[in-house]
């Protein structure tokens, strides 16, 4: 007799679907007679994909010959990570329950019943109590370090251990235990990542050799636009995915450093509040308020608002900013099978007193004998930001396991900014002159992606394929703008800039321009299990980009129109379990990046292509709490534009695509629970970025040889068990850049330390910079754009919740 599904006709009572999925289950040959003791200890494979729980636990019923009991309103609107590999039955339960609110119950017949819970995973074995540490995706709530699984790499849901490639993920506790309320937080401590600025409010972050120029939000790529994008509030995201090295499948077009992908908060069934409130140096205040709960009685809708408000000074004299953010999600399941999603949310950043670009040096790019309080802009430049997105998701499941995705987002940046440079008429002279520019942009990115997924069967094994497409526009509207003073008679002492006593000059709006990005793409992804212990992820992408641009006043074009066509991107992975800790995998993926550069007839040249070649070892201990990797990365850039000294008449300025790049580095990382109550993330990378045609020596100098991150903290046992303590250390070699400017290695100490006053109410203290080391969070040259790294500094947070 073959099992019935539980949705034959939605007319069946609950309690006919109930007692018909046990009957027919039960009625599997050689169930009746399988003793308790056999069950418990068999241990069998099973390859279930991730999708609803109840579709999910009919599958498991079916390969692991048990009977699974339960009412389909218990696993509505429920899902699971999946479940891959050989197990108990008891081990396999725990795995798909994890983070449900279920329990499984063991039955006197040997089956099991589905019955409340909690929010670990549990299989109860009449009064014994087996709990797993099995992680889902979300990893608000769990109180760990890592995840359970996540698709940032090549949009299957595959577990850390799974991912051919070297991935991080800043979860929710650690954002909290380390106090990180920016995008350059996250950047500052996940392992591989550095920051560099060019002004106080434009982070750019590098890997692997180069700039990440795109990130992701909710899987939805995002142009990385530094002058408008506000990335200074995390309150409304649950963690963030990182991939180092290239990440063509899911970009498109790109550099082959990697990407960031931010996961939002969704709404909750169960009601939950959150209020949050901090004080820091420097009158840092800070105030956040999260509430989710179902909206109707049935839970079918569900709700959730996050607001945040943050008003803080800085070490920089005249320096401060206000932060906002208002974001509001609402889940709308239209069926049992078909769930939409509409949110959005709006965030602004003031920054009066902020700088365009940074402190000068002298000369001869030594640093100035200056505090690090010293201001180096006029009392009256601002760089004020304001982002308003929309968002909407439309996931279909279908009865084969199968579901269909739709996402699409708008997202508008507006940047409105006041700001001064440095320049040197005599490049040997210490005296600096000034220039001015005032600027408003409007850029505005919209981005739909649909694709399908789910189980196939060849061969008789259960494969995974994802199959999809999308198209992203990037419209910017620049201007008005200009207002350069350039005056050679305004000559200033950096040594001694008294920014009280700069006039604010007239702005002579001389300037705009509009420009136009249009990317199509179609793609395509597949897990093949090739055995039991191996499996191979291939993937290919196809790309028409094209951008174009238009200066409708002033001579600053900043480029030129440039297209690519029909642009292949592959992507493959190998994977083979040693065992069931560890997997050693290799990767080989590329990206392309279109260029503006001509060849001596005037030609576009080819895009620049990354390639990312890998090959690690991978081990997930405590049924995926703790992860770790090593990885050796080989990562090749070609096609860089390298000049002519002669072109064809008319052609103003000619390249060749000749110039290659290699970076090679090892990548180690350890992320998670290393014991009951202890999370963890250590991280180190080498990574030597050389120029191999076309140029010399070491490239992209700006980036450190060697990165060591690592960050902990412990609960306290027996008496002591409410307080909680933590660190974290960041060390990096030296750098230095083109212009002559140089930093050696340094380190940074932070301290932590955690209170529970009860069971809703936490304190929390963060001393950043322990040791107050003086260093610069970014250099560049001698005229400006370097920065100093916060002094030493302390927070204090207190969180409610219920």
């Amino acid at each position: 007799m073959l099992p019935l599904p539980l949705n034959v006709t939605p007319k069946i009572t609950r309690a006919i679907r109930f007692a018909v999925f046990g009957m027919s289950l039960a009625g599997l040959p050689g169930l009746a007679l399988m003793p308790l003791p056999v069950l418990a200890q068999s241990l069998k494979t099973y390859q279930i994909p991730a999708g609803p729980l109840g579709s999910a636990l009919t599958r498991f019923g079916v390969q692991a010959g048990v009977t699974i009991s339960f009412d389909t309103e218990q696993t509505r609107r429920l899902s699971t990570a999946g479940l891959t590999g050989t197990y108990s039955i008891e081990e396999g339960l725990s795995r798909l329950l994890a983070n449900s609110g279920l329990l499984a119950q063991r039955q006197g017949n040997g089956g099991f019943v589905l019955i409340a819970g909690n929010n670990e995973s549990a299989v109860l074995l009449g009064t014994t109590s087996i709990s797993g540490q099995s992680l889902d995706a979300t990893t608000e709530g769990t109180g760990s370090y890592t995840t359970g699984s996540m698709s940032t790499a090549t949009k299957l849901a595959t577990s850390m251990r799974e991912t051919p490639q070297s991935v991080t993920v800043i979860t929710r506790q650690r954002m909290d235990d380390q106090n990180m309320q920016s995008l350059e937080d996250i950047s500052t401590y996940t392992p591989g990542l550095t920051m560099r600025k060019t002004g106080g409010e434009r982070p750019q972050f590098y890997s692997r050799g180069s700039a990440i120029d795109n990130i992701m939000i909710d899987g939805l790529p995002v142009a990385y636009d530094t002058d408008t994008l506000g990335t200074s509030t995390m309150a409304m995201f649950d963690r963030v995915e990182v991939v180092r090295g290239a990440s063509g499948l899911m970009i498109g077009a790109g550099n082959p450093s990697g990407t960031l992908n931010l996961i939002r908060k969704r709404p909750t069934v169960e009601p939950q509040v959150s209020v949050t409130v901090g004080a820091g140096s420097w009158d840092n205040y800070r105030t956040e308020l999260d509430a989710s709960s179902a909206l109707n009685s049935s839970g079918s809708i569900r709700g959730r608002v996050v607001g945040a408000f943050q008003d803080k000074d800085s070490f920089t004299d005249g320096y401060s900013s206000k932060r906002q953010l208002l974001y509001g999600i609402t889940e709308f399941d239209l069926s049992e099978a078909t769930t939409l999603t509409l949110g959005a949310y709006y965030n602004r950043e003031d920054n009066p007193g902020a700088d365009w670009s940074g402190i000068p040096t002298k000369a001869n790019g030594t640093f100035l004998p200056i505090s690090r309080s010293t201001r180096m802009s006029p009392k009256w430049t601002y760089w004020n930001k304001k982002n308003t997105s929309a968002f909407a998701e439309l996931e279909h499941r279908f009865d084969n396991d199968w579901k269909l995705r739709l996402n699409t987002t708008w997202l508008r940046g507006d940047l409105d900014m006041l700001g001064t440079s440095f320049y040197r008429l005599d490049p040997a002279a210490d005296q600096l002159n000034l220039n001015v520019g005032r600027y408003t942009y409007q850029h505005t990115q919209k981005s739909v992606d649909s694709y399908v997924s789910g189980p196939f069967i060849l061969f008789g094994t259960t494969h995974e394929l994802v199959l999809g497409a999308s198209y992203r526009t990037d419209n910017t509207d620049d201007g008005p703008g200009g207002g350069f003073l350039n005056d050679p008679n305004v000559v200033l002492d950096p040594s001694n800039f008294d920014y009280h006593g700069v006039d604010k000059p007239t702005i002579n709006y001389n300037w705009s321009r509009k420009g136009q990005v249009d990317q199509y793409s179609t793609y395509a992804t597949t897990r093949l299990h090739l055995r039991d212990d191996l499996k191979l992820i291939l993937g290919s992408r196809l790309d028409w980009y094209e951008y174009e641009q238009n200066t409708i006043s002033g001579e600053y074009t900043f480029g030129a129109d440039y297209k690519a066509t029909r642009e292949y991107t592959p992507y493959a992975g190998l994977i083979y379990d040693i065992n069931d800790t560890y997997s050693v995998y290799t990767s080989w993926t590329k990206i392309f990046q279109p260029q503006a550069n001509v060849n001596y007839y005037g030609s576009l040249l080819p895009p620049v292509t990354g390639t990312n070649r890998e090959v690690g070892i991978k081990g997930e201990y405590f049924e995926g709490a703790l992860n770790a990797s090593v990885a050796y990365f080989q990562l090749t850039q070609e096609n860089r534009a390298q000049s002519l000294d002669t072109c064809l008449p008319g052609v103003a300025s000619c390249s060749v695509a000749s110039g290659e790049v290699q970076t090679k580095g090892v990548d180690m990382e350890l992320q998670g629970m290393l014991a009951r109550g202890w999370q963890a993330s250590a991280g180190y990378t080498y990574a030597a970025a050389k120029n191999v045609k076309g140029g010399s020596g070491r490239f992209d100098s700006d980036t450190p040889y060697n990165l060591l991150k690592l960050s902990t903290t412990y609960q306290l046992p027996g008496d002591l068990e409410k307080w909680s303590i933590g660190g974290s250390l960041r060390s990096q070699s030296s750098t230095y850049t083109s212009f002559g400017v140089t930093q050696g290695g340094y380190s940074i100490f932070d301290l932590m330390t955690g209170y529970n006053v009860n069971k809703n109410l936490k304190v929390q203290a963060n001393l950043n910079n322990v040791f107050d080391k003086r260093y610069y969070q970014s250099i560049s040259n001698p005229a400006g754009a370097n920065l100093f790294g916060d002094p030493r500094n302390v927070a204090v947070t207190m969180r409610w919740s219920m």
